[in-house]
């Protein structure tokens, strides 16, 4: 258990900021693939892993690494894997599979011999064989395809890793807390709290980017209010689990940073101010009500972390009578989900019988608000940021390339960021009074792109 083959698949775009938090949190060099990282590591980085990681998506183990030609080939490869050592034939367990310019025709059929495989074996070995659970499995397991490869991997995770356990207060299609951590990333706020800057969303919805800021700012890690999958594996041992969360919660500290969050609708607020309790921040974010177009920093320079709301057009709310864009957090189309947990299209479930999506649906179009009315809004918040804000850096998540120009904004950088489905960038704005056009001397260029940029 000590040279495990790890692999930790992230949103697109992620990658860089994925490989850093892995050498902050083991020491260790991981690779960075597409969607993902990859490093050798132990059991007990893994577990510190859930336990740290605000990026990733799920912890993997690679357990089997194998060329195919046939169904067959994969029930071979599944069959050879020592399941036993893992978990017991009492446990329930689920198969999933991805494909990548796979020949096979069915992966519904290929998901199917994996999981043949897996029972057998156990019914060779013990005279039983466990169950399949597609709902709550107490063991999951990914196979991915490509052309001639399979890789498989059990998951040490269980629910995905932005499900940190806090957020039982949200609005309609909330951020997810993976996309609002590599926000942060991204901006570099997660060091510059260190000297002090504080962070403010004035958008803040449910409270996720300024949540999750303030988690950051008190180094209250990310996973230490939840379960996680490898608590019901074999090798797992209840006192060394217990010591990493002793250790985690020691290097909780005060904030080192102030955080500031604000909506237009008080109710968000509310549920913000709910959510900030369980996260165990209460102290140290300050949740206020208001309208982002009349809102006045809360000191005199800082870092805007800002994710409107985007997918639909918003019904006109909030003081200035323009858009209610300021008093929700993020939309997106009603698509289906067209990128899975390896950055590749989505394929299927093994247990779950007649639905097979193997086709690649395409991208999906990202909507974005359209009309005078929220062209207005955009063009007062940049009117408003430049006569209020000057010193502030914000940073806008969109999928509307054409933001900056609208807003009569010149970025000084741009982050390509997936949100699911939907290709994003995050702007940066270096706010000057008076100009739409100045930036600080010595800002990156507006084409700067970060690692992993497209």
């Amino acid at each position: 258990m000590n040279q495990l083959q790890l692999f930790m698949p992230c949103a697109a775009g992620v990658e860089e900021f994925l490989a850093a938090e892995v050498r902050r949190v083991t020491g260790q060099q991981p690779k960075a693939w597409r969607a993902g990282v990859q490093l050798q590591g132990s059991w007990r980085e893994a577990m510190q892993l859930n336990l740290h990681s605000r990026l990733a998506q799920r912890v993997l183990i690679e357990l089997q690494h194998n060329q195919y030609r046939s169904e067959q080939d994969l029930y071979n490869a599944a069959g050879n894997v020592a399941w036993e050592i893992w978990f017991s034939p009492k446990q329930t367990f689920k198969v999933e599979i991805t494909a990548q310019h796979s020949p096979l025709t069915s992966l519904n059929f290929a998901a199917l011999k994996i999981k043949d495989a897996i029972a057998d074996r156990f019914r060779a070995k013990f005279d039983v064989r466990p169950d399949v659970d597609t709902r709550w499995p107490d063991v999951r397991i990914y196979a991915h395809l490509t052309t001639d490869t399979v890789t498989i991997y059990i998951d040490t995770s269980g629910e995905p890793l932005f499900k940190r356990g806090w957020r039982e207060d949200k609005g309609d299609a909330p951020l997810k807390e993976t996309l609002a951590a590599a926000m942060i990333a991204a901006s570099g706020w997660d060091q510059q709290c260190k000297e002090g800057v504080p962070l403010y969303d004035p958008c803040c919805g449910s409270g996720t980017i300024a949540i999750e800021a303030a988690q950051i700012a008190c180094n209250i890690a990310p996973g230490i209010n939840r379960r996680f999958a490898f608590q019901k594996y074999l090798p797992f041992q209840a006192h060394v689990w217990d010591g990493l969360l002793d250790q985690a919660e020691a290097a909780i500290t005060a904030p080192t940073a102030p955080v500031f969050g604000s909506d237009v609708s008080f109710r968000m607020v509310d549920f913000a101010e709910r959510n900030a309790e369980r996260a165990g921040v209460a102290h140290a974010v300050q949740l206020r009500g208001g309208d982002a177009l009349q809102r006045m920093p809360p000191a005199a320079s800082g870092v805007m972390l800002v994710n409107p709301p985007y997918g639909e057009r918003i019904d006109v709310a909030g003081v200035a009578g323009i858009t209610g864009l300021q008093g929700r957090e993020q939309r997106r189309p009603n698509a289906r989900q067209a990128i899975d947990e390896f950055g590749q299209p989505l394929a299927m479930d093994a247990g779950a019988a007649g639905r097979d999506r193997s086709a690649n649906p395409g991208r999906e179009q990202a909507l974005t608000a359209t009309g005078e009315e929220a062209s207005d809004f955009f063009v007062q918040l940049a009117a408003h940021w430049k006569k209020n804000y000057a010193g502030w850096t914000a940073h806008v998540l969109t999928p509307d390339l054409k933001l900056p120009g609208k807003m009569r904004l010149k970025e000084s950088r741009r982050v390509p960021m997936w949100n699911g489905p939907i290709e994003c960038r995050l702007f940066r704005f270096d706010m000057v009074a008076g100009s739409a056009r100045a930036r600080p001397a010595g800002a990156a260029p507006a084409d700067r792109q970060a690692p992993g940029a497209d």
